[in-house]
């Protein structure tokens, strides 16, 4: 049986997330083994561990802002044969993000509506007939048991970057999307100190890296390296999913997945959530100028962060590394 400790707004980081980071639907935030979720989340944790998984699924899970999407279409390309024409539906129809809630019907590119209040999107996969395709911030341990103790032969695919950039990318996304009102000082604070959705992000990652260690099931892939060569990660990925592609299959992917490509991509670009944000006064107008996909790009920290938070997380790092074999190729 799952636990939950509510974060206190009485200490200093707990007063950010009050003042900062509460809407009309993020209330509050619990932690649940650790980890920092929304209050709604205890309402269908118990669902998602005891969730049955089927042995074809194939599953994207990350942090948020590591490459998701990105991911997402990848993984959905290939394992559908390439059938860009089926990709124009919207991707969170086709590749739904489980711990969703409220229940969105995303059956029309440009009408969002939410069908259920009181309904996540767990149930509805549930549903789901034929091959699933499934995303998952949330971190290994609170997954279904079905993937931790390995009795299902579902794929997983975990695509991580490094927590600078991911840091200014949720920063944007947070701002954009999720009605974070405050500055990037306060944010990037809550980061170092895991009181974001789905933290503590070293955790995140280190448990993942060392399932994958011994389970053939998880393909583990880095955005930075997805960044130099998407070629080989393409290939990578096809054949953890039981995939061949030929060459000009793989150059024709890459092109469908480029920066431009999928910014430009109504069923990749999320433009359609945040007109509903807008439409529904969700998300502050100040807010709502930014883009979901804002610049795709490796080391845009070197330009955001000062020296002195980038040594606050330079050592934050190490301290959260030390005496594993994990490391992110850093750009100078």
């Amino acid at each position: 049986m799952l636990t939950f400790e509510p974060i206190s707004n009485e200490t200093e980081i707990g007063k950010v997330l009050k003042s900062k980071f509460t809407s009309s639907f993020r209330t509050g935030y619990v932690r649940c083994k650790g980890v920092c979720m929304p209050e709604y989340y205890v309402e269908f944790a118990e669902d998602i561990i005891n969730m049955d998984v089927r042995d074809d699924d194939v599953w994207v899970c990350s942090f948020p802002k590591t490459g998701t999407t990105w991911t997402q279409e990848m993984v959905w390309c290939i394992a559908n044969d390439l059938d860009y024409e089926a990709a124009k539906v919207v991707l969170p129809e086709r590749f739904p993000f489980l711990e969703l809630t409220p229940l969105f019907d995303y059956r029309s590119n440009q009408d969002l509506a939410i069908t259920d209040l009181d309904r996540s999107s767990i149930q509805s996969i549930q549903q789901t007939q034929g091959r699933r395709f499934i995303k998952a911030h949330l971190p290994w341990k609170l997954l279904p048991r079905k993937l931790q103790n390995g009795s299902t032969q579902a794929k997983i695919i975990y695509v991580t970057r490094n927590p600078k950039d991911t840091c200014i990318s949720y920063y944007h996304h947070c701002h954009l999307l999720e009605g974070y009102s405050g500055d990037f000082e306060d944010f990037y604070k809550l980061f170092l100190n895991d009181a974001l959705c789905f933290a503590p992000f070293w955790d995140h990652v280190l448990d993942f890296w060392a399932v994958a260690k011994k389970n053939k099931n998880i393909l583990f892939v880095k955005f930075e390296d997805m960044k130099k060569d998407l070629g080989s990660i393409i290939l990578k990925v096809a054949s953890h999913v039981d995939k061949t592609l030929t060459p000009d299959q793989v150059e024709s992917l890459k092109s469908h997945l480029s920066f431009e490509n999928m910014k430009n991509n109504p069923a990749t670009n999320y433009e359609f959530v945040k007109e509903f944000n807008k439409t529904n006064k969700l998300i502050a107008d100040k807010f709502l100028e930014g883009q979901f996909m804002r610049s795709g790009q490796v080391g845009g920290w070197q330009t955001r962060m000062s020296p002195e938070v980038i040594e606050a997380f330079d050592e934050w790092s190490r301290s959260k590394t030390k005496g594993t074999d994990f490391s992110f190729a850093e750009t100078k």
